[in-house]
């Protein structure tokens, strides 16, 4: 195919694994790597690090994202919501005993435990070198054209489908499987529930004193301590501690994004809201990135975030056995075109 760009961004690995990726740095979680994870498994125990997808609770951590509805599906005259608790000898024969419910869930993707999509996030960028930016995404796929919406039939094929990504959506990620080491950085540990950035130096520190050491391709997951404080508020968040509970990654160290890049993390994963903290960098009036963590993992370099999962006994058993691997296994919903999904990943150690 035609590239889609003639120049890319700075420090970005657009085209380092053919011009038609769309996995980023999830090409690192090679079969090597996958036997690492599996090495880490010695006591065949494993966490599931999925919050209740109706966690947090309420719209206060996001106004535009809902709890999940379920609801009954039609009948088969289709009258609508109403196939629950079916009594097969009422409605198909009398010699039936069979009672069945069946059902249907509007579900916001990125609620609660989420990946977010290489297409969730993009820039204007100059990708065609003539002097004028375009809205596009991770190796160069453009906006309209790749990523499509809001327009009716978007996705093409009748469904009604208003707004689809036709690249970078997370159905790559869940073919490809998404496994292998995972390292867990546990700050809530060594600083508390504290609403505070921490930089690559406070980072480091953390990571000297608890041993841990990251290599490329690995999965690295950051427990803060705001999964504990979503469960401890049962779907009924404090409307201000929701945006000030715990810790979160200190997007303006110009360090810490450079050692995320050469870090060569194939995802980065926290407990919290965004990884990075929301709303929280200088005041500037120059050309930027309200959130730009997001746009050095999703847009320059494939690195895929994870959002909102739960650390916390995964966390302690790590810290009681003196440990920070296992294996980590996490693919996202094979649902084509999203910009996020719900998932629920497995540590096993």
């Amino acid at each position: 195919m035609t590239k889609r760009w003639k120049q890319r961004p700075p420090g970005s690995t657009w085209g380092d694994w053919g011009e038609d990726d769309e996995l980023g740095r999830i090409n690192l979680l090679t079969p090597e790597k996958v036997l690492q994870g599996v090495r880490e498994v010695e006591h065949g125990i494993s966490f599931s690090l999925s919050l209740p997808l109706d966690y947090p609770g309420g719209s206060e951590l996001n106004q535009r994202r809902y709890p999940p509805i379920l609801r009954p599906t039609e009948d088969l005259e289709h009258k609508q919501d109403v196939f629950y608790n079916i009594k097969a000898r009422e409605h198909f024969s009398p010699h039936l005993r069979d009672v069945w419910s069946d059902d249907v869930v509007t579900l916001w993707l990125q609620y609660s435990t989420q990946w977010d999509a290489l297409a969730h996030q993009g820039q204007e960028f100059d990708a065609d070198g003539d002097g004028v930016e375009e809205a596009v995404y991770y190796n160069g796929y453009r906006a309209d054209t790749d990523i499509v919406g809001p327009q009716e039939d978007a996705k093409g094929d009748g469904s009604g489908t208003l707004g689809f990504a036709r690249h970078l959506g997370l159905e790559h990620m869940a073919e490809h499987g998404v496994q292998g080491r995972g390292v867990l950085i546990d700050l809530a540990h060594h600083l508390g529930n504290t609403w505070q950035p921490v930089n690559l130096k406070t980072l480091q520190e953390i990571m000297a004193a608890d041993n841990i050491v990251v290599e490329p391709g690995d999965m690295l997951l950051l427990h803060t301590g705001f999964d504990t404080a979503v469960m401890a508020w049962g779907k009924n968040p404090d409307p201000v501690g929701i945006h000030t509970t715990a810790s979160y990654l200190d997007a303006f160290d110009p360090a810490l994004l450079e050692w995320i890049a050469e870090s060569q993390i194939s995802a980065l994963v926290s407990d919290n809201y965004a990884v990075e903290g929301v709303g929280v960098g200088p005041e500037d009036n120059t050309p930027h990135s309200l959130l730009p963590i997001h746009n050095l993992c999703l847009f320059k370099l494939g690195v895929p975030l994870g959002e909102l999962w739960y650390l916390e006994k995964l966390a302690a058993w790590l810290r009681e056995h003196d440990r920070s691997r296992f294996l980590l296994t996490a693919p996202p919903l094979n649902l084509p075109g999203t910009q996020g999904s719900p998932l629920t990943p497995v540590a096993t150690v």
